[in-house]
């Protein structure tokens, strides 16, 4: 066992968690161990998987109407509906994907700011 999945089941324990959650968390833990990574390689690998566990890309969204799916009025309940991003499920746009805004940013149907811009269709 690891160092580190060592440290992680110390401290899962400390704050009272149960055994069936804790050995979940140890699983994921013992996979990232494993894959070896050093003081160097882990400050990359860790926000990138941070950001996949939280579904955000890794590369900037882009008009292509592939990635995003679109909610009529008798789902989404606002007029014109709106097109919600496949690769990010907080993004939402009006336009059909060529700008959109987040709902993580406190973005709402309501209140589209900030607007980003999507990277054009290749």
């Amino acid at each position: 066992m690891s160092k580190l999945v060592e440290h992680a089941r110390n401290e899962l324990e400390l704050i009272g968690e149960d055994s069936k959650t804790i050995e979940g968390y140890l699983k994921v833990i013992q996979a990232y161990a494993d894959m070896g990574h050093s003081g160097g390689s882990a400050s990359i690998a860790i926000p990138v998987i941070n950001d996949l566990l939280q579904f955000k890309n890794l590369a900037p969204l882009t008009d292509n109407p592939d990635e995003w799916e679109y909610h009529g009025e008798d789902k989404w309940g606002s007029p014109g509906g709106v097109w919600q991003s496949r690769r990010r499920p907080d993004a939402f746009s009006n336009d059909g994907g060529k700008t959109y805004y987040l709902l993580s940013e406190g973005a709402s149907d309501t209140n589209r700011e900030p607007i980003h811009e999507s990277v054009k269709k290749a």
